[in-house]
């Protein structure tokens, strides 16, 4: 990271002008040159660096600080979850689980019912674990029933976006309680009421009308069953049941996690302690996995080698995916290292504006400047802080700023956004295509979400 004695002597205007032109350089190398994205952001990150003043001596620790944090959370996920999506799929249980929904809710719900699981499965998992662990069945459905993958991954996709935004124990919304002093249990509520009809409009029907539009193939990132497999396929409570599992470990963490901020329970003791660590996502998905690897594979006949090369076949195809998204934090890293959100709070800091309008702008700004959804949220959220306190709010009005500026931290998701990189790759997309489909979309829930906390705050 840059020294500290190194102060950014660049003005925010400047400073916009310069993350303006990278982005514009970064997406003229990708969609024009076709230069690889993993290669285009390691020049423009480089490049961005120099030209913001980045000492030269430091623009390296820079560059592989902010890779390394992106892959610190990314790869272990990733990674994990592609080898339990490899088991779910080559042992016939993800086409189990398509087969069950569509009898179920029939061909035409099979979207619904998709999006429908992700939700209950992304109130306690974070989107990249969660999206990578229902990916195996949305190519399920999607190989069965025909047409773009579109159709069935967005309303997906965007259910785990909603829950992660909207709904703690998620990190962000309970930071923003935490920042706002707002009534953790209201801001559950009230981002329940705002995240379902905005995942049923801006992912459920959007998907439906861009899986018209776009016809995009099933990837084979995640590998298909063979017919030997499927003859023996595991039972569907069981797939269940190893998809639940990681569900019921993760919330050991963040549920307590939740309750620890509340006062509820001692965040010190250490049974709480060891349950919070066991829940760890990347803690619960080797957990998962394992279990998987048992139930899935030797259980049902499969002999070591065998299970070894279907977990080891799981990582080579997503290692692009971990490399690009890392470079992708790598640029919005280095956004963050030249000081461009520190200079826009200080611009942003007194708008004038009513205060749930403001944490709206403000956390949208940032997020649009330094591609970080968690540091525009947590830095929207002090900055408004002093006037919230200041403003004798009510618990549902201090909800629904709370909700507000989480919606703010999700727009126009780009490409200093690591998770645009990830749905991008997941989903086979290019640049173009996932700029109209993927941005539009968190743009469309972030924007619906803030009109439904607006609401609720003007009758409140």
């Amino acid at each position: 990271m840059p020294p500290e004695d190194w102060t950014q002597t660049l003005t925010a205007g400047p400073l916009l002008a310069i993350a303006a032109g990278a982005i514009a350089v970064l997406l003229f190398l990708i969609i024009k040159l076709k230069l690889h994205a993993f290669l285009a952001l390691i020049l423009v990150s480089l490049l961005t660096a120099l030209v913001a003043g980045i000492p030269t001596g430091s623009i390296v620790d820079v560059l592989t600080a902010s890779f390394g944090s992106t892959l610190g959370t990314v790869a272990l996920l990733v990674a994990l979850g592609a080898m339990l999506g490899r088991l779910v799929e080559t042992s016939g249980g993800a086409k189990v689980m398509a087969d069950y929904l569509i009898d179920k809710f029939g061909e035409k719900r099979a979207p619904f019912a998709l999006g429908l699981a992700s939700l209950i499965f992304g109130f306690p998992i974070f989107f990249d674990a969660g999206l990578v662990v229902m990916l195996p069945i949305v190519f399920s459905v999607g190989r069965r029933l025909g047409g773009s993958l579109l159709l069935y991954g967005l309303p997906v996709a965007g259910a785990f976006s909603v829950m992660h935004i909207y709904v703690p124990p998620h990190p962000g919304p309970v930071a923003a309680t935490e920042f706002l002093g707002a009534n953790i249990g209201i801001v559950i509520l009230l981002g329940l009421v705002v995240a379902i009809p905005t995942w049923y409009v801006t992912s459920y029907l959007f998907g439906r009308v861009m899986g018209r539009r776009i016809d995009l193939p099933i990837p084979s990132i995640l590998g298909e069953a063979d017919e030997e497999q499927l003859q023996n396929p595991p039972k569907f409570g069981t797939v269940v049941l190893i998809l639940l599992l990681p569900l019921v470990l993760i919330f050991a963490n963040t549920g307590l996690d939740a309750l620890g901020a509340a006062g509820v329970v001692d965040r010190d003791n250490p049974a709480v302690q060891a349950l919070r660590a066991v829940g760890a996502t990347p803690i619960a998905l080797l957990i998962t996995v394992l279990v998987a690897a048992w139930v899935l594979g030797r259980r049902r006949g499969t002999s070591g080698t065998a299970l070894e090369k279907t977990l080891d076949s799981a990582l080579g195809p997503v290692a692009s995916v971990i490399l690009i998204t890392g470079a992708g934090g790598m640029f919005g890293g280095v956004l963050r290292a030249t000081g461009i959100g520190d200079a826009l709070a200080d611009v942003l800091g007194d708008v004038g504006l009513p205060v749930i309008v403001a944490g709206f702008l403000i956390a949208a700004i940032l997020r649009v400047a330094q591609g970080s959804a968690t540091v525009a949220l947590t830095t929207a959220a002090g900055l408004i802080a002093p006037a919230v306190e200041a403003g004798s709010f009510n618990p549902v009005e201090l909800a629904a700023i709370v909700v507000a500026v989480a919606a703010g931290s999700v727009v126009l998701s780009h490409v200093n956004d690591s998770g645009f990189w990830l749905v991008g790759r997941f989903f086979d997309m290019d640049v173009k295509t996932t700029l109209r489909t993927w941005t539009v979309m968190e743009t469309a829930i972030g924007v619906m979400g803030f009109a439904i906390a607006a609401l609720v705050f003007a009758i409140a």
